[in-house]
């Protein structure tokens, strides 16, 4: 395996945790302040995270020329 290989993959899993950590900070963040309890927090919560994850994902896709959702396109 290659270093240009191993650099792809390193930055790849890396942009995934950063996308994972802010979307759980502000999807946390916004429940917080919606006062919801019980099914309807955690159902509103999930989407919530859902967007922003899929959201920044798109976002560093975009800026930083990673490709997540790309399936080996050219």
């Amino acid at each position: 395996m290659e270093f240009a290989d191993v650099k792809k993959w390193v930055i790849f899993f890396l942009g995934i945790l950063v996308a994972i950590v802010i979307a759980d900070a502000l999807s946390n963040l916004l429940m917080n302040y919606s006062g919801l309890t019980g099914w309807v927090n955690f159902i509103v919560s999930f989407v919530l995270y859902a967007v922003f994850f899929f959201a920044i994902l798109y976002v560093l896709e975009k800026v930083a020329g990673i490709e997540f959702f790309g399936f080996e396109r050219k």
